[in-house]
């Protein structure tokens, strides 16, 4: 029998806001991973499933998910995450990898199924999905996502401040993670394109810490990493104006 693993979104750090399913999935599979950095410190993913299965059955696995400019040393600590689980799956039928957010939205399971593919295959792979940092934000915030024909576009400020302004210059909501080292130049790209008025900011979204502000109170200083920006259509304030 092939074995299974199932990436769990977990949601953005409020236990609250794992699915039914996805406590269900963590609950059943006989081990679950968690990824943690280097540093060792517990991760918003490990801290989340601690509420919902038993320590002795969470393992964590170090990603080098902190290693941004060396690709050689992150592909190397990719391939030994993926060669511990390979061995995992040899010996358990279900293997729960839990991972913040959504598995399929810039998540570290995506590189973790590419390898496992290649090492064990005939591996049944599934995801289930989670709550993400901007439905949350949103939800927190009021900010409304998106109307009618409006289009959204999620922008990773790793990609660069100029990708986040060309987004911000067209139509739509636009939604920007990981922009907390960049404080100071996404401001800046919010003022320019005229989109610093609706925005709002969020990081440690239902932890202890959590800071929900509009975007015109950014003042330049580094922010947490994962922070998250929504900056709203322009609308005229009309009901079912985009419709």
């Amino acid at each position: 029998m092939s074995s299974k693993l199932i990436g769990v979104g977990v949601g953005p750090g409020d236990p609250e806001l794992v699915t039914v399913k996805g406590v269900n999935a963590l609950r059943a599979a006989e081990v679950v991973v968690v990824p943690v950095m280097d540093t060792g410190e517990r991760g918003r993913a490990e801290a989340t499933v601690l509420h919902y299965v038993p320590a002795e059955k969470v393992l964590r696995i170090v990603f080098a998910l902190n290693e941004r400019t060396d690709r050689a040393r992150r592909e190397a600590a990719w391939d030994a995450a993926g060669a511990r689980v390979a061995e995992l799956l040899e010996r358990h039928t279900t293997v729960a990898f839990a991972t913040i957010g959504d598995p399929n939205v810039y998540s570290t399971f995506t590189y973790l199924a590419h390898t496992i593919g290649a090492l064990v295959p005939g591996t049944e792979i599934e995801t289930v999905p989670g709550i993400t940092a901007m439905q949350d934000l949103a939800a927190r915030s009021g900010a409304v996502l998106t109307e009618g024909t409006e289009p959204l576009t999620l922008v990773p400020v790793t990609a660069g401040a100029a990708v986040l302004k060309d987004a911000l210059s067209g139509p739509g909501t636009v939604v920007a993670y990981k922009f907390g080292r960049q404080a100071h130049e996404v401001a800046h790209a919010l003022r320019e394109t005229g989109r610093i008025d609706d925005a709002v900011w969020g990081s440690a979204l239902g932890l202890e810490g959590e800071s929900i502000r509009p975007a015109a109170d950014l003042d330049g200083e580094p922010l947490p990493y994962l922070s998250t920006l929504i900056a709203p259509a322009r609308r005229d304030g009309g009901r079912g104006g985009k419709l």
